[in-house]
């Protein structure tokens, strides 16, 4: 998946505020992310005319099959990392901040050794919070 930062970062939140609120329209974006409303509609339409979103009549958003693949992919590494921050004693906040900027960058390789070494953590009953971990399977 080659998509730039910042298209993975909107998939993920509506993926998110999906998850939290059920229905997902763009003011919800705004409020999450803190963008002005007009950046938010511009970027909503390059994703329209990527293929990654779809929106109704309504303006509620809905990811198509193409972005929710790239948004679960970009909110495992997220939560993946987030609950390693805050195993070796990253404050919530601080863990949550550093896996946002480094979810983008990590390579395949070296987030599928990261999530084999904190399943052999939770395996050896080492790392309670290790249940965001999800498969260790290269499709993540």
């Amino acid at each position: 998946m080659n998509y730039n930062e910042s298209s993975e970062d909107y998939l993920e939140s509506i993926l998110m505020l999906r998850e939290q609120l059920g229905k997902v329209r763009s003011i919800d974006i705004v409020y999450k992310l803190g963008y002005s409303k007009p950046s938010i509609s511009i970027a909503m339409k390059k994703l329209r005319e990527k293929g990654l979103i779809n929106m109704d009549a309504d303006g509620y958003i809905t990811l198509t099959d193409e972005g929710a693949k790239i948004a679960r992919h970009t909110y495992t590494r997220h939560k993946v990392l987030t609950n390693f921050f805050e195993s070796i004693g990253v404050g919530h906040n601080n863990a949550e901040a550093d896996a946002c900027k480094i979810e983008h960058d990590i390579s395949d390789e070296t987030f599928k050794r990261l999530k084999e070494h904190m399943h052999r953590l939770q395996e050896l009953d080492i790392s309670p919070k290790a249940s965001a971990l999800g498969s260790t399977s290269d499709a993540d």
